[in-house]
Formats: C-alpha cells, structure tokens, sequence
C-alpha cells in the first residue's frame, strides 16, 4: 500500500534543527543588545550676549579749582650791619660741692635708747609632716600624741571629700576623668587659703577645688609657741566605672 503524503512534503522532518537555529539566532541577538554600550550626549547651552553699538554716558562736568601759589620767602637785604656788644655778660659761678680732705665731718653720736627696733613677724608656710605641733581637725582631740593627730586629720580629710564629692554632670558626659592634685594652706586662724591646682580637665579642678573649699575650721597649727600656717597636698581621683 502507498503512502498517501509525499515523503519530501514531510514538514516536522527538520523541525529539530529549525529549533536549534532559531535558539540560536535569539540568544545571538540576545548577546549583542547586552554588549551594546551608549553614551551620554553633552547638553551645550548658548548664552547670548547683547552688545550695543552706540552707548551713550552722562559724563558729569569737572571744574577745575586753581589754587593761588603761596608767596615765595623774603629775601636777604643786600647790606647786613654788624652791632657789637655793648653790655657785659655776668658769668654765673658754680660752687663744687665735692668734699676735700682739709673739710671736717662732725661725727654724729646715736644713742642705742633712740633706736626704735619693731618686731616683724615672719610669714612661714611650715609642711604638714614638718611642723612641730599639727593643725587639729574637729574630732582628733582625744588624741594626745602628734603621729595620731596626724593620722586622724589625713582620715578626716579622706571622709569629708567621700562625704562631698560628686562627679561634674559635663566631665560625665564627655566621659573626662584623671587625677587632681591639690595644694592648700591651713592659715593662722584654722582655715583654707591659698588653694592650688593642677589636673586634666577644668570641671574636674573645679570640682576638688569646691570640696577642699568647704573644709571646716580646725586647730591651727603651731610652730616655735606661735600659730603658723600650714602647707597640705592631696590628690583627688576622678574615675568612671
């Protein structure tokens, strides 16, 4: 029996290929529109400048001032007469007031009785681990020798700045911290004066300064049977934790 369809009208018998060249020819295209590559055209702008030919300007009318020239010098007469001097010159004469040998001095006799001598009391900072008797804080006085004064007023100290101390808000934010050393005198009447300071940061100076302030009055300090002032130092440290 013959087939009824011409083998060479057999449309599906190439299809596989045409698939293939056609995936091909899409990718082809495909490839090419990615690797193409555009430019950004410049935009050029034209400024247009009006010029105009025939300018015109009020130019304002200048007057001269002609100032007179000043009057030139006098001259010179043309004869000079000569005057002689008719009155005498009295000259003035200049005792020396430099002393001779022949010239005797009186010698003058002082009596010791004229003599006023004033006592002036010397100012004397004495160091606290130097004085002879210590400065004594409000507390120590039950203490009889000078090595427990001196420790009870170092402990007194060391309470009244844990007592009053508090970290400046503005240091604590700036996260700012370190070491204050302080120096202060403890005057003839039993108070602070003369305070020094020296730290990393100005409020934290501030700070220590402002507790050492605030020490309250103590014995004085007495050095050969007479009050004296007293020199001090401490640290403050200032930590964030």
């Amino acid at each position: 029996m013959k087939p009824k369809k011409n083998p060479n009208a057999d449309i599906g018998r190439n299809s596989s290929l045409y698939f293939m060249i056609g995936l091909t020819s899409v990718l082809f295209v495909t490839w090419q529109s990615l690797e193409v590559k555009t430019y950004d055209k410049e935009s050029m702008a034209l400024n247009t400048i009006e010029v105009i030919d025939d300018l015109k300007e009020d130019v304002p009318i200048t007057e001269m001032v002609r100032t007179t020239p000043p009057p030139p010098p006098p001259s010179a007469p043309d004869l000079i007469e000569i005057v002689e001097d008719v009155e005498d010159i009295q000259e003035t004469v200049i005792e020396s007031t430099e002393s001779s040998q022949d010239l005797y001095i009186e010698d003058a006799v002082v009596r010791v009785d004229d003599v006023d001598v004033e006592e002036v009391e010397e100012d004397i900072v004495v160091p606290f681990a130097m004085v002879e008797y210590v400065p004594v804080f409000p507390g120590c006085e039950i203490y009889e020798t000078q090595e427990e004064r001196k420790e009870c007023f170092n402990q007194k100290v060391q309470q009244h700045i844990i007592a009053n101390f508090k970290y400046p808000q503005a240091a604590l934010e700036m996260r700012i911290s370190g070491k204050v050393f302080l120096q202060f005198e403890i005057n003839t009447e039993g108070y602070v004066s003369n305070i020094q300071k020296r730290g990393p940061d100005r409020l934290l100076e501030r700070e220590a300064v402002r507790i050492i302030a605030s020490l309250p009055q103590v014995k004085p300090g007495i050095q050969r049977g007479k009050p004296a002032k007293v020199k001090y130092a401490i640290p403050i440290n200032f930590s964030i934790q």
